[in-house]
């Protein structure tokens, strides 16, 4: 809801505030006063291209500006917050300011919530906020998915537990289908890619390498490489240890010889009984090592010359699949596991693929089956609504005319549906329905949305609803009938409504007066008209009435019309809570 607009140097107003609130406001004044300039101000507000010769004579800019107050849940909150608008909340609700300037050289800023922000925000916030209804411009139901919408909602509850059961299995089909196209278009591929893993997969168990097998086999080519020099040196080692040579006693002898020598007089001191152990230790220590020596050089005999030509043949073949596959055998064997794995994905693709054609044309049935329940509800939903709205035209000084809803059946399904829906209007008996907005005036199409959102305003409103000059053309008991509606929509909305009939301004809960003043600017040496905008109280909304009813605010007579008009208005409109 609006709470309050503040307009400063747009058109002919230098500075205004519009206290606005719930329900119905209505704006009057005199032709030229500057009334369209309130439905400028909320079109900048709600992002529309600024046009830079708005802004009044002298001034270096205009301002608009609004105070918004939602419901603490709102989504239009959530949204201001992400583009960075501190937001005032309280209990159960939140206020909210949105400006617009405009300079006289056409630039255009834009702020929310005190930050300064995208006018394309603005437009985001206004589509779920304020919905206006001028003479050229019906920016609400004019788009395929807003009317659409709107008559899913107008059909209620049944409509929307299949609608969501529809979106569902369109859902899971439209997954189903992607897959399944997925795996055909790739049927080739996968065919070369399966092929090609079983080549390398049966070339790597063809070798069956081992963890760490290459650097084993690095280790022991090094050795047979070298071993006749390793059997030489390991063959003097075992010599020195066991026997004599060189004419010198072998050292495991001469550890013995030590060993005995000490051992004689152990029993005199304990540190040579521990010199004694020591020396023990080592001829066993000695001992092994030759035992050792001995098994070593048995081994490098039992390496017969054809081992280094077989092992060098295998490190040959790991290297090959090292090449080819990773950097190393452990890398090659891991690879192997995952392309084994990946061969059997590929290799099961065919069951999938019967498995999702099957699956796909189940739940395109149920798509379809659920569709035609949906075209079925909302072919009784539009014929209902239809009704209700060529009556409400009827009331609306358009007694010929006939709201339409054409559902054309689609060939292929859509999220929403089979259905595509356009609302249309055949202004005269005889005529072919167009299309909202073609073959109707702007005062016609005016009235024709008012119908509309009066029968829809229960079940797919918008906080704030504007109506420019909704009664253009028509006046006696049509305006009379219009005033109704228009309070009839603000029992569930706001409703601001610029008029310049007393039939319809009656029935406001508040009544703004833009009244024209050229002594102010001549005042000021500028020679032109300026606006101020009053909040009428009841005495003073008796005289606007009565100017309105016949240009004459301090005759009787039209006062006394005036009351009586204002007072079965009022009586209506109670009659209506």
């Amino acid at each position: 809801m609006i709470q309050e607009i503040r307009i400063k140097d747009l058109g002919v107003i230098s500075q205004a505030t519009l206290p606005l609130g719930p329900g119905f406001s209505v704006v009057t004044g005199e032709t030229g006063a500057g009334k369209t300039m309130v439905i400028t101000a909320l079109g900048l507000l709600l992002g529309r291209r600024a046009d830079a010769g708005a802004v009044r004579h002298g001034a270096k800019q205009a301002v608009a500006d609004a105070t918004l107050v939602l419901p603490a849940s709102s989504k239009v909150l959530d949204r201001a917050e992400e583009a960075g608008a501190l937001v005032e909340r309280y209990d159960d609700e939140a206020e909210l300011i949105v400006t617009r300037t405009l300079s006289a050289e056409g630039r255009s800023r834009a702020s929310v919530g005190g930050r300064a922000a995208p006018v394309g925000v603005l437009v985001e916030l206004g589509e779920d906020l304020i919905a206006i209804h001028g003479q050229t411009d019906q920016m609400r139901l004019k788009g395929a998915a807003t009317q659409r919408a709107a008559l899913d909602k107008f059909a209620g509850a049944p409509l929307g537990k299949v609608l969501a059961t529809y979106k569902e299995a369109f859902e899971k089909w439209g997954a189903s289908s992607t897959e399944l196209a997925e795996l055909q278009a790739a049927s080739r591929e996968r065919i070369r890619e399966a092929e090609s893993l079983q080549v390398a997969l049966e070339e790597i168990d063809a070798v069956d390498p081992q963890p760490g097998e290459d650097s084993e086999l690095k280790t022991q080519s090094l050795k047979l490489t070298n071993v006749e020099e390793l059997r030489a040196n390991a063959d003097a080692a075992h010599e020195a240890l066991n026997s004599e040579a060189f004419d010198a006693t072998s050292v495991i002898s001469l550890v013995e010889t030590a060993k005995h020598a000490l051992e004689q007089v152990a029993d005199d001191d304990a540190e040579i009984k521990s010199l004694a152990e020591r020396l023990h230790e080592i001829g066993i220590l000695a001992a092994e090592v030759s035992t050792d020596l001995a098994a070593y050089l048995a081994d490098l005999d039992a390496e017969g010359p054809g081992r280094l030509a077989a092992l060098e043949e295998r490190r040959g073949d790991l290297n090959r699949l090292i090449r080819k596959y990773a950097p190393d055998i452990d890398e090659v064997i891991a690879w192997a596991e995952v392309s084994r794995a990946r061969l059997t994905e590929i290799q099961g693709d065919d069951g999938r693929i019967e498995e999702l054609r099957a699956e796909t044309e189940a739940l395109r049935t149920e798509v379809e089956t659920l569709g035609e329940k949906l075209s079925k509800l909302r072919a009784k939903a539009a014929k209902d609504l239809a009704a209700r709205v060529t009556a409400e035209l009827a009331a609306l000084a358009m007694p010929d005319a006939k709201f339409v809803l054409d559902l054309e059946k689609l060939t292929e399904p859509t999220r929403h549906g089979f259905d595509a829906i356009t609302m249309l209007l055949q202004p005269h008996a005889g005529t072919t329905p167009r299309p909202l907005g073609k073959g109707a005036s702007g005062g016609e199409l005016s009235r024709v949305m008012l119908a509309i959102e009066v029968v829809l305003a229960a079940v797919d409103p918008v906080p704030t609803f504007v109506f420019d000059e909704v009664d253009a053309g028509v006046g006696g008991k049509a305006a009379v009938e219009i005033g109704k509606r228009l309070a009839m929509l603000a029992k569930h909305v706001q409703v601001i409504v610029v008029t310049h009939l007393p039939q319809v301004a009656a029935y406001a809960d508040r009544h703004v007066r833009v009244i024209k003043s050229s002594d102010a600017g001549a005042a000021a040496g500028a020679g032109f008209t300026a606006s101020d905008v009053v909040l009428l109280d009841e005495a003073e909304r008796v005289r606007e009435l009565a100017r309105m009813l016949a240009g004459q605010e301090d005759s009787s007579t039209a006062q006394a019309h005036a009351e009586e008009l204002l007072g079965d208005a009022q009586q209506m409109v109670s009659s209506l809570s």
